[in-house]
């Protein structure tokens, strides 16, 4: 059984963000729906968290909450976001062999 809610988070949508990504995965860890939550933010998800200050807080929420929220280096540095994805506590590093282990584990992986 998998343990491990694994998301990669690439829509800009504000609704989608928070009405999927943001609530399923902090419910998820909270409520104890999976021991382990993982949300791979990569491309256009990234930007909307750099401008968005009420989708920086509820990563910020997350994050102090157990969730592991990861942002591609690549996508960070062309966008020249990096600094404001540091600031809301995201780990940024190149995700490419990271979400190729994903897809090797034949686990589940929630795409949005």
């Amino acid at each position: 059984m998998q343990k491990e809610a694994k998301i990669l988070w690439t829509s800009d949508n504000k609704e989608t963000a928070e009405h999927m990504v943001l609530l399923y995965a902090h419910n998820a860890k909270l409520k104890g729906w999976m021991e382990e939550v993982t949300v791979l933010v990569w491309g256009a998800s990234q930007r909307l968290i750099n401008e968005d200050k009420e989708i920086q807080e509820k990563v910020k929420a997350m994050i102090a909450d157990g969730v592991k929220v990861v942002a591609c280096l690549k996508c960070a540095t062309d966008m020249e976001i990096i600094n404001g994805l540091n600031a809301c506590n995201i780990d940024v590093f190149y995700t490419g062999e990271f979400l190729s282990e994903w897809i090797k584990s034949g686990e589940t992986i929630i795409t949005v």
